[in-house]
């Protein structure tokens, strides 16, 4: 068949295009599985990427060969000055180099080959930690690991702070004056010392090394931070260590846990507190002893009578308690020096202890003044034995720096239960026996009686009341006047104390003037008087002087011409027309002080009257010692006056005397006719005493002046006041 024109003759069938193979279709598949696994891997990588960039440590992965695989910010941060050179398939090796080349690492100059090989062969023998100092400073903690393919898996850490403080660490530990011992939590070994600790212990750091804490420890079973305490628990608990030598010493232990070499330690700080300790056990035995004698003091007797007395208070027996007292010890100071007189109370003390039993007590309660203290006694004779063998071992005489010195004692003694429940009342009954022996017969021994409590609480009680009458003003000066034995007119008065007590009525003056004197009341109240008695006296007649009493303690006190200057200023009284009178007493002290007091006053216009002449020691010496005004007669000497021959020849001596010396001669206690009739006789100035007139307030003495002077009656009758 022939082909139509134009056109083209059909293909046969079987030449047509053949069919796509399967192969094809498997190949076109696999490799858009493979495009996309590498996508799902380049996912994954920059997955990981972000989670290592997250990370505060530097991370950064190296092929077999050191290439960089991979690094994070943080690595990059690390290593900013040559992060520029950080790419994929860049050696490290390099890196380090243009780092050396570019002073990033200061260890590696002047040896920078040597630096890279150590860094590379680090880097081939990973799982050791090492440190790298940058340039800037910073110091980088460098980790690194082999992974399975032969890789580096690196990690980096600033450690600068932690270095900076390791710094600080070691500065204040081993620059620590302060011993300073690191020790492990886990099993209490030393771990390291500072130079203070070596030198204070005496161990060297490699003997440290191989002891534990407790090694140190002389007897705590447990280690210092073990037990929970406060700041202030631990400084109060002490604890004892062994120094190298053997020598214990006091510490007071401070604990820090810390990490030190990686593992969990304590910081001690150790503070020697020996010789404050030292320093505490002296305070406290002398606050407990005489620093004298070494003796116990007052307080550390009263401990120890009130552990005797709760023994006895468990038996039968009975309790002694002696106090004993030197004889005239003032005296041998006095004469002999302090010196002297401080061996002796040693050589006291010691006689003392030899004495007695090992179970009796032995105490100085003050300068001359012991307590021994005897348990298990039976009967009050066994006291009277200790008291005896007491007084005869003191009796012997003592050889002090040449001198042999005698010295006496009394002793006071009180029986426990029945004169006394407590120390206290044990102590103060001894003592009211202790001065009862000294007041009958010094050198012997007296037991304490109810009597003398009653008296010493009634003794109590008036300093406690005199002391508020002093304080309220309610003393009065009462005056008795001194009569011219020529003329009969009033001279002068003398001011006596009175105090009106509101229940008691008067209280005589025998009675509290003792005890102004015994408790420092003497002063304020002599300064009292003094005062009132100005102040009258300034409304009196310009003729009309007053005379006021002294007591020595007033002398004693220092400011007694300031007193003086004060009342009159303040009443406006002349000097003139006040007297002082004064006792042969103060002058036995031959004091400067005294004379110079008694100079001043004189100088001020002041007189002064030497009182109870004749009851003294050597009274003529006295009066070469001081120009007296006035001689008082003591009224011992005036008593009986006109019956006895002796009196009146003493009298008589006396006015002479006075005459000689141009000194007024005034006779006390004046109470009869005949007395007042032999004293003109003797030619007497004065007189003064219940003849004329008792001590009167001011109000009856203004009146009594009125009288004499004629306003309220004829001068006869005001001449003798009755």
């Amino acid at each position: 068949m022939l082909a139509r024109a134009g056109r083209q003759p059909r293909k046969p069938r079987s030449a047509r295009a053949p069919h796509r193979p399967v192969e094809d279709d498997a190949l076109v598949q696999s490799r858009a599985e493979a495009e996309a696994a590498i996508a799902e891997a380049r996912k994954s990588h920059e997955r990981l990427r972000q989670a290592v960039d997250l990370l505060p440590q530097g991370i950064v992965i190296l092929d077999p060969e050191g290439r960089y695989v991979l690094w994070n910010k943080q690595y990059a941060s690390i290593y900013s000055k040559t992060a520029d050179l950080f790419k994929e398939g860049a050696r490290l090796e390099d890196t380090l180099r243009v780092g050396v080349a570019r002073g990033d690492y200061p260890e590696a100059a002047g040896h920078e080959e040597e630096w890279i090989a150590q860094r590379l062969k680090k880097l081939h023998e990973p799982g050791k930690r090492h440190e790298q100092t940058l340039s800037d400073g910073r110091v980088i903690l460098i980790e690194e690991r082999r992974t399975d393919d032969g890789g580096v898996v690196g990690l980096r850490v600033d450690i600068t702070e932690l270095k900076q403080r390791e710094a600080s660490f070691r500065l204040l530990f081993d620059g620590n004056p302060v011993p300073m011992i690191v020790c492990a939590l886990d099993d209490e070994r030393i771990l390291g010392v500072n130079d203070a600790a070596v030198a204070h212990y005496g161990y060297s750091r490699a003997e440290f090394e191989r002891l534990k804490i407790r090694s140190l420890q002389a007897f705590d079973s447990e280690a210092p931070w073990t037990i929970d305490r406060s700041s202030d628990e631990q400084a109060a608990r002490t604890w004892k260590h062994v120094k190298a030598d053997g020598a214990l010493i006091d510490l007071a232990i401070y604990s820090r846990e810390l990490t030190y070499a990686e593992r969990p330690a304590v910081l001690l700080a150790l503070m020697d507190i020996t010789e404050r300790k030292r320093a505490e056990a002296r305070l406290a035995f002398m606050a407990q002893h005489d620093g004298l004698t070494g003796l116990p003091n007052r307080n550390l007797l009263r401990q120890q009578v009130d552990e005797m007395l709760a023994h006895m208070r468990r038996s039968s027996d009975k309790v002694a308690l002696l106090m004993l007292g030197l004889d005239n010890f003032r005296a041998i100071n006095d004469t002999l020096g302090h010196g002297i007189g401080d061996k002796l109370l040693r050589g006291v003390a010691k006689r003392l202890r030899s004495t007695l039993r090992e179970d009796d007590a032995l105490a100085r309660l003050n300068s001359d003044e012991f307590a021994i203290v005897q348990s298990g006694l039976t009967r009050p004779e066994d006291a009277v034995i200790l008291a005896k063998r007491l007084l005869e071992a003191i009796a012997d005489p003592y050889l002090l720096d040449g001198h042999s010195v005698v010295i006496g004692a009394s002793i006071g003694i009180a029986m426990a239960p029945g004169d006394g429940d407590d120390s206290e009342k044990l102590l103060k009954s001894a003592d009211m026996a202790l001065s009862r022996a000294k007041a009958d017969a010094r050198g012997t021994f007296a037991f304490f009686e109810a009597a003398l409590d009653a008296k010493a609480q009634s003794r109590r009680k008036i300093e406690v009341e005199l002391r508020d009458a002093i304080q309220n003003d309610v003393l009065r000066p009462y005056y008795q006047p001194l009569i011219d034995l020529t003329s009969g007119r009033i001279t002068g008065f003398e001011a006596l104390v009175r105090w009106p007590h509101a229940e008691r009525g008067m209280v005589s003056p025998a009675e509290f003037i003792p005890v102004a004197e015994e408790t420092g009341l003497i002063n304020p109240l002599g300064g009292l008087m003094l005062r009132r008695a100005c102040l009258d006296a300034a409304t009196w007649p310009d003729d009309v002087r007053v005379a006021v009493n002294l007591s020595p303690l007033q002398f004693r006190s220092g400011n007694l011409l300031s007193v003086v200057t004060d009342a009159l200023k303040h009443s406006g009284l002349p000097p003139r027309r006040l007297e002082l009178e004064i006792t042969e007493t103060l002058l036995l002290e031959k004091s400067a002080q005294v004379l110079a007091t008694l100079h001043a006053l004189r100088a001020l216009g002041v007189r002064i009257s030497m009182d109870d002449f004749g009851t003294g020691y050597s009274s003529l010496s006295y009066l070469r010692s001081f120009p007296f005004d006035k001689i008082k007669i003591d009224q011992s000497f005036v008593r009986d006056l006109g019956a006895n021959r002796e009196a009146q020849a003493i009298i008589r001596s006396i006015v002479s005397l006075g005459k000689g010396l141009g000194v007024t001669i005034t006779a006390e206690g004046v109470e009869t006719e005949a007395e007042l009739s032999c004293l003109r006789a003797e030619g007497c100035d004065e007189g003064q005493g219940f003849l004329f007139s008792k001590a009167r307030p001011n109000a009856e003495i203004i009146s009594l002046l009125k009288a004499q002077r004629g306003i309220d009656g004829d001068e006869e009758d005001a001449a003798m006041v009755a």
